[in-house]
């Protein structure tokens, strides 16, 4: 297991605090889960803090979409020789924008998260997912393609926990808390005490 923020080398992957992953087989290669992501595309991969990511995850970027609007999806240019002079423009590609991943999000094992996706914070994806939307806050989704299964909490509740944004407290604060955070059942009253204070 590798604190994520600690073995990211590439300029256009960011990883807040304390978001791990979590792999038997070489965890401080996380980039290398982080598929099609060239520079040139300038697509953004960004992990919000005290994430939670199991082995077998897949980042997929927007490199491996191919250019959809003529009759064939084949990308010729890539293969070199004369088709190389045929490269299709950044306008023609089908680019879905930064991946973004926000913060206390946990990832089940082999799960694959498709270009230009929002997982919000609080959201739980299950093992073998394939994410091919957005995720709404604290929500748990699951399936090929990902689909809502429930959500965690309340209306009323996931409201002020996103107000509380408990990972950009202090980590005194965390450490003070973590019953209150993880074992007790989340209490509405408190929650309204923790954002007024």
């Amino acid at each position: 297991m590798v604190f994520v923020k600690n073995v990211v080398t590439r300029p256009n992957i960011t990883v807040g605090e304390y978001t791990y992953y979590d792999d038997k087989n070489n965890p401080e290669k996380f980039e290398d889960h982080v598929t099609h992501h060239y520079e040139f595309l300038n697509d953004k991969l960004i992990i919000g803090k005290f994430c939670s990511i199991a082995s077998g995850i897949e980042f997929v970027m927007n490199g491996a979409n191919h250019v959809m609007e003529g009759i064939t999806t084949y990308p010729f240019n890539i293969l070199g020789g004369d088709w190389a002079d045929h490269v299709p423009t950044l306008d023609d590609l089908p680019l879905k924008g930064d991946t973004v991943v926000g913060n206390d999000v946990w990832f089940g094992q082999n799960v694959t998260v498709m270009p230009g996706v929002k997982i919000h914070d609080g959201a739980i994806v299950a093992a073998n997912t394939t994410v091919v939307k957005d995720v709404e806050p604290y929500s748990i989704v699951g399936g090929n393609p990902s689909r809502l299964l429930k959500y965690r909490f309340s209306a009323e509740e996931i409201q002020l926990l996103e107000k509380l944004a408990w990972w950009n407290k202090d980590i005194n604060w965390i450490s003070e808390h973590i019953e209150e955070l993880t074992i007790d059942k989340v209490d509405v009253s408190k929650l309204h005490q923790w954002i007024d204070s």
